[in-house]
Formats: C-alpha cells, sequence, structure tokens
C-alpha cells in the first residue's frame, strides 16, 4: 500500500499516534522515528521558552520511551526530587537526574524533558527531545520562518499565531550560512513552501526534476540568513525575487 505524509501526520492530536511510523531493531533494541526527525532543544530561546509554555505534563507512553536508551526507560517513571527526596533519581536529597513527559497540546508530539541539578545547586539545566512534524494540521498556513540561532533550531508560524517546529524529516536536517546540505534541505522546503503560499506544509520534497530556485539557495547560504530572524511570507517572496 502507498503512503503519504498525510497518512502518516502526528500534527492531528484528536488521531494520537496511530500515523506514527517506528524503525525497530529488535536484536539489539533500537526504537526511534523512521520519517520525522528528532529534536533536541538544549539551549533556551524565546521561541523555545514559548513552545516549553504549553507543554503539558502526562504519563509516559511507548512514544516517549524511543527517545531513552532501554536501560533509562525506568527513569521516566521515577518522580523528581521536587516531589521525593527519595526518588531513584535524586541525588543526596537536592540532586536531581530526573525525566518527565509532556506532550504538545497543539500537534500531539510527545516531549520528554531531561533535568539536571547538582547536589546542592541552584541552577536548573533542561534538555528537551520531541519530534518534529511530517507537515502541520489540515488546513495550517505557515505564515513566517523562524531562523533561531540561540537554539540552532528552525521554527514556523501559522496565520492563527501558532509556533511549531519547521516540518523536518528524519535524516534531512536544516542549516544556513553555508554550502552544505543542510542549506540545501531548507531552500527546497522554502521553495515549496512560498510556491504555495504557505499551505503545503509537507515535508516531500521538489517534483521530479525541478531543481531548487537559485536565489533562495544563495540566500539560505549566506552570511545574511546566518542570524535570528523571523521572516513574513512576503519577505520570503521578495527574497526569491531577489
Amino acid at each position: 500500500m502507498s503512503l503519504t505524509s498525510a497518512n502518516l501526520n502526528l500534527t492531528d492530536p484528536t488521531r494520537g499516534y496511530a500515523h506514527f511510523v517506528l524503525y525497530v531493531e529488535a536484536r539489539i533494541g533500537v526504537a526511534g522515528a523512521a520519517w520525522n526527525a528528532t529534536v533536541i532543544i538544549e539551549r533556551q530561546s524565546p521561541y523555545a521558552r514559548e513552545w516549553q509554555g504549553r507543554l503539558i505534563r502526562c504519563e509516559p507512553n511507548p512514544l516517549h520511551a524511543t527517545f531513552v536508551d532501554n536501560r533509562e526507560i525506568p527513569e521516566l517513571f521515577h518522580p523528581c526530587v521536587d516531589e521525593d527526596e527519595e526518588s531513584p533519581v535524586a541525588i543526596s536529597g537536592s540532586g536531581c537526574v530526573c525525566r518527565q513527559t509532556f506532550y504538545d497540546p497543539e500537534f500531539g508530539l510527545p516531549v520528554v524533558a531531561k533535568h539536571y541539578r547538582p547536589v546542592g545547586g541552584r541552577t536548573d539545566l533542561w534538555t528537551y527531545t520531541t519530534y518534529a512534524p511530517l507537515g502541520l494540521r489540515p488546513g495550517d498556513v505557515i505564515a513566517s520562518l523562524v531562523i533561531d540561532r540561540i537554539s540552532g533550531l528552525f521554527w514556523s508560524r501559522t496565520t492563527e499565531g501558532t509556533l511549531s517546529l519547521l516540518p523536518e524529516r528524519n535524516g534531512h536536517g536544516y542549516q544556513v550560512g553555508y554550502a552544505g546540505a543542510g542549506p540545501v534541505e531548507l531552500a527546497e522546503y522554502l521553495h515549496k513552501l512560498i510556491a504555495s503560499d504557505g499551505r503545503d506544509t509537507a515535508i516531500e520534497g521538489l517534483p521530479h526534476g525541478q531543481d531548487v530556485d537559485p536565489r533562495i539557495l544563495a540566500w539560505v547560504r549566506s552570511p545574511d540568513a546566518n542570524r535570528t530572524q523571523e521572516l513574513t511570507m512576503e519577505q520570503l517572496k521578495a527574497i526569491q525575487r531577489g
């Protein structure tokens, strides 16, 4: 049976995770995303904090377990030191190495947050791991692209103002500012996005035989792209026009 990203979309919370495809190697106990890119958020930025602010705490489920090694799965169920000083992930009653599980209510994406606090310390470090969508929800229109150099991530904002990780395919990461594969991947996605006026948000590449617009690619590779900025669809069209 032939499947498209629409059949395998993880961005409709009313449909749950039934359309999520995993890559599994049972012999060595490996499980992860087959199509969706794994995204790790280590550095805070205004955009990362905006996204984190809407996450909802939830019980661990099998998709959360794909973010950790097998031996670490029990840690998903242990409480933080702030909830239980005797937790297996507590260190001397004040330090902590817990993991907390969340979901994104806008897109249904699972999230695991890794917490680190040294013994007696006052600084909490958090690392968030999630999956990028394959495309936004049916009817969503992307109004702007966010290049977030603080977190090192790429985001989109819909016409309704909803922030999302930019749809991204596993193994096809985005980058800017140099002549590599990452800028080509981003330029291809922007080419398709601009052509559809922000309506075609799925991660499929350009039609067979079609090359990415050289003006978009040149800009993505340039120093002008290598800074934090939120570009509207009109600004992206202006880049394409040169």
